[in-house]
């Protein structure tokens, strides 16, 4: 398909570097002092050719094929102070990264527009969301890793990778961690993690030299997407420990990739047994390389994406759900 030119926001930067492995080009704008959304290349990421910074008052003089919302924000204020009047009737994509969070199953979308592809990025969220007569799909994670990076798990610890973790409280499972550490040996990456003792938010290189060496990855998250950070675990070769809930119940499987659970005392003698058995991890960790490699590939990633962006830019047609009135579920565009 041609490179289509789509403009959206800097919100999740590891996002955004591998929604640029689909080969478009990417306009992020950008404001002085960078303010969140409007970061444009910023951080230690290896950005692509095709992501290019723009002004933000340049932004409506743009030729675009596609606007990608990826907040609220960009959603309800920025694309009125940003784009023209011509670029606010262009193909829309809403890209929702996160379950509900007012109420886990009640929770209307922002967006309510038969004319706009709301894209999940699991089939949880997908499950969970009101999304009314907005037509959806879910476009699943892809992910890489740095060449030759691989597990070792030499170091009988585990490892942590959360931003901001200590700030973020129960639902990213900051009292888990606490909980977790005095019983096994943790140690943490991520922005803000040097609060506890964390190595910082490290370069992705840097990232996975760091984690490998340890013998499990543990994500105590209670409740969000699935993080990219777990994917790129398991392409590393890492057994993955968490809880059974949103979309890890479906990505871990017990005695083949890792372990889940609701019961942190079991998730502990679990960690503590794998401290243990260092050929048991390994095996772990080879099941989910297997899985990853199946399900988070990042041609696959970006095949989906250039579906959805040719979808979204061809016939122009009008959207009909599968079904109409909120509560029955949306149609799949």
């Amino acid at each position: 398909m041609r490179k289509m030119r789509v403009l959206t926001w800097h919100v999740h930067g590891s996002y955004l570097w591998y929604l640029a492995h689909a080969r478009h080009d990417f306009y992020v704008p950008v404001k002085p002092g960078r303010p969140e959304g409007y970061g444009g290349r910023a951080g230690t990421l290896p950005w692509p050719e095709n992501v290019h910074e723009v002004e933000a008052d340049a932004a409506r003089r743009l030729e675009l094929d596609c606007v990608l919302f990826q907040s609220r924000n960009n959603y309800l204020v920025d694309q009125y102070e940003l784009l023209s009047d011509a670029q606010q009737r262009l193909p829309r994509i809403y890209l929702e990264h996160d379950p509900p969070r007012q109420h886990p199953t009640d929770t209307q979308h922002v967006v309510d527009d038969p004319h706009v592809l709301l894209v999940h990025v699991t089939p949880f969220n997908a499950l969970m969301w009101d999304s009314g007569r907005t037509p959806t799909r879910v476009i699943e994670h892809g992910v890489t890793v740095p060449a030759g990076a691989r597990y070792s798990g030499e170091l009988p610890r585990g490892v942590v990778v959360v931003n901001g973790l200590r700030q973020r409280g129960r639902r990213l499972g900051a009292d888990l961690f606490d909980r977790v550490r005095r019983d096994v040996a943790l140690d943490i990456a991520g922005m803000g993690s040097e609060a506890l003792g964390g190595a910082g938010d490290l370069s992705r290189d840097r990232l996975a030299a760091f984690i490998t060496q340890r013998r499990f990855f543990f994500n105590p998250i209670r409740y969000t997407s699935l993080g990219l950070a777990v994917c790129e675990a398991m392409m590393l070769g890492m057994p993955v420990i968490g809880l059974a809930t949103t979309e890890m119940a479906t990505v871990i499987e017990n005695g083949v990739s890792g372990y889940v659970d609701t019961d942190a005392r079991r998730l502990i003698a679990v960690m503590q047994d794998l401290l243990r058995d260092p050929a048991e991890a390994r095996r772990l960790g080879e099941g989910a390389r297997r899985l990853a490699e199946q399900r988070f590939n990042i041609r696959r990633f970006a095949g989906d994406w250039d579906d959805a962006f040719a979808l979204v830019t061809g016939a122009r047609r009008e959207l009909a759900p599968a079904s109409t009135g909120r509560g029955n579920g949306a149609g799949v565009w």
